[in-house]
């Protein structure tokens, strides 16, 4: 063997490791992901997603918490941290520090280039072991287009809205994320072709 394989590291060695770092990582199957800083549309759209659900559920028993909150899918031990993330209710958490939720509602990424293929695949995959969950929801950062995987018994329904006139309804939630909106302050740091 040429090559030295990874050490895997047990969940409660990332937790250790993350809570006293200076950067987020997220951990799936023993492996410690570092976490790339994310461009300038990518956090405009995230921010006017948060701005929109605010508005929405401000009066509500539901919460848009931001993508420092860590989310564990038990069944997978995969700890994220979503862009968004909605809880409603009583939050449960994995233990007393409160920085790893168990119960999102709905979990909101927005797709970037290189996390593309792990948020539709392994992370989705995760994500579907938490009980909790009732909808995910994936936000293009090319075009104004919103995909929302809704649970429906043992089942996740895909809708989809795309174009600045559509609207991304979130059911479970009761909330409306129109595109126009939460695109607008993208397009200001898009580069030309």
């Amino acid at each position: 063997m040429g090559t030295e394989a990874k050490k895997l590291v047990s969940a409660a060695e990332y937790l250790r490791t993350e809570r006293l770092a200076e950067t987020k990582s997220e951990f799936y199957r023993g492996r410690i992901m570092a976490m790339a800083g994310a461009s300038a549309v990518h956090n405009a759209i995230v921010a006017a997603v948060i701005g929109e659900l605010y508005a929405q559920l401000k009066n509500t028993d539901c919460q848009v918490m931001p993508s420092d909150l860590r989310v564990k899918a038990e069944a997978k031990a995969h700890y994220t941290y979503p862009d968004v993330t909605i809880l409603c209710g009583k939050p449960v958490y994995e233990d007393n520090e409160t920085d790893t939720l168990l119960n999102p509602k709905v979990i909101i990424e927005v797709l970037s280039p290189s996390t593309e293929a792990f948020d539709r695949g392994k992370k989705f995959e995760s994500y579907r072991t938490i009980p909790s969950l009732q909808e995910y929801v994936l936000i293009s950062q090319e075009e104004p287009k919103v995909e929302c995987f809704q649970r429906q018994n043992a089942f996740w329904v895909l809708r989809e809205s795309r174009g600045d006139d559509d609207v991304m309804e979130l059911a479970t939630v009761k909330a409306a994320l129109p595109l126009r909106d939460i695109y607008r302050q993208a397009t200001v740091h898009r580069r030309e072709a």
